[in-house]
């Protein structure tokens, strides 16, 4: 039997609402799912619909030009938010849950620390968004978390993840949950070292020079402190880090090659031509060289195309976690 595209996309919906509730991060009529049927309309649960239990019927065609549903049952009303990440992004699903363990960390936490490498893999630096009303009001905020990360949270109510499948989405917010399991046990067994949750994981740094974003100087400032990184050398002789590494912004002929030996940048060229190169649009670098984008969530994510395999790279994990730690010391303008 051949179903329509939207018939298929709908018991996705259903399927996803399912698999939300079974892991409780959406109760009773909390939470609200969509889909992108082409490039005019989305499908969206409709309003006081329990995920856990939808039927067809709540699902909605949504004309996004018009915000108008296609028929008499009214969306959700996080219609707004919905709408505005699909004209921003390329996105193909949107999932806001209710994840209890997230909402309740959230609620005296602002940011979390990441204790597995999958945490700092794959989620990175997760964006908190504080939140005043039952709805979100000024969804703008969110889709600026939304540029840094897919997955972002909304404080004192939920998560909204956005991606290319549901089971992407789905493995985002089904990690972070697991993850602020794991800062909370953690907690239990040595609370002292954990105590300062509310400090901020990264900090600006101020004074010094700014640099035009992706000029020479800005490439050649970042090699010079990569060279002069004493952690960066001793981990980059242990690991051989020995490889050639290429950045490039997108929409531009601007490209650099890293030739790393044994963790230190023996010679720089303006070039692509190398075995690993990671290409982003400008405003993905931007939040990169301002610290508030991890690389490897971004390749992870899709914020960042990487020609290559991860898991090739995934070896030098500890230097090049460091050295995109580093970008951010050198100022942009």
């Amino acid at each position: 039997m051949i179903f329509s595209k939207d018939r298929v996309i709908k018991r996705k919906i259903i399927k996803t609402g399912k698999r939300l509730y079974q892991a409780g991060l959406a109760v009773a009529k909390s939470g609200n799912i969509s889909a992108r049927l082409d490039g005019k309309h989305i499908l969206i649960t409709a309003t006081a619909t329990a995920l856990g239990n939808l039927r067809y019927n709540d699902i909605v065609k949504v004309n996004l030009e018009t915000s108008r549903p296609c028929g008499e049952i009214q969306p959700s009303s996080e219609l707004p938010l919905h709408s505005l990440i699909y004209r921003n992004f390329p996105a193909s699903v949107v999932v806001h849950a209710h994840p209890p363990l997230i909402n309740g960390y959230f609620a005296v936490v602002d940011s979390l620390e990441a204790l597995t490498f999958e945490t700092k893999f794959y989620l990175g630096n997760v964006p908190v968004v504080r939140q005043e009303t039952p709805t979100v009001t000024q969804p703008e905020e969110v889709i600026e978390a939304l540029k840094r990360s897919n997955l972002a949270v909304l404080k004192n109510h939920g998560t909204v993840a956005m991606g290319k499948d549901f089971e992407d989405v789905l493995s985002l917010t089904e990690a972070l949950e697991e993850a602020v399991q794991s800062a909370a046990i953690a907690r239990l067994f040595k609370k002292d070292g954990l105590d300062d949750l509310n400090k901020p994981l990264k900090e600006e740094l101020e004074g010094g020079a700014a640099y035009a974003m992706f000029s020479p100087e800005h490439i050649q400032a970042i090699v010079d402190l990569v060279n002069k990184d004493e952690f960066i050398a001793q981990k980059g002789s242990e690991l051989d880090l020995t490889v050639q590494l290429a950045v490039k912004l997108d929409g531009s002929d601007k490209a650099y090659k890293f030739t790393f030996e044994k963790g230190r940048i023996a010679k720089l060229d303006f070039t692509s031509d190398a075995p690993f190169v990671i290409s982003a649009p400008a405003d993905v670098w931007q939040q990169v060289f301002l610290g508030k984008l991890d690389s490897f969530v971004a390749v992870t994510q899709g914020k960042m195309k990487l020609a290559g395999q991860l898991g090739q790279l995934s070896k030098w994990y500890v230097p090049f976690s460091r050295l995109f730690a580093i970008f951010k010391e050198v100022r942009i303008k």
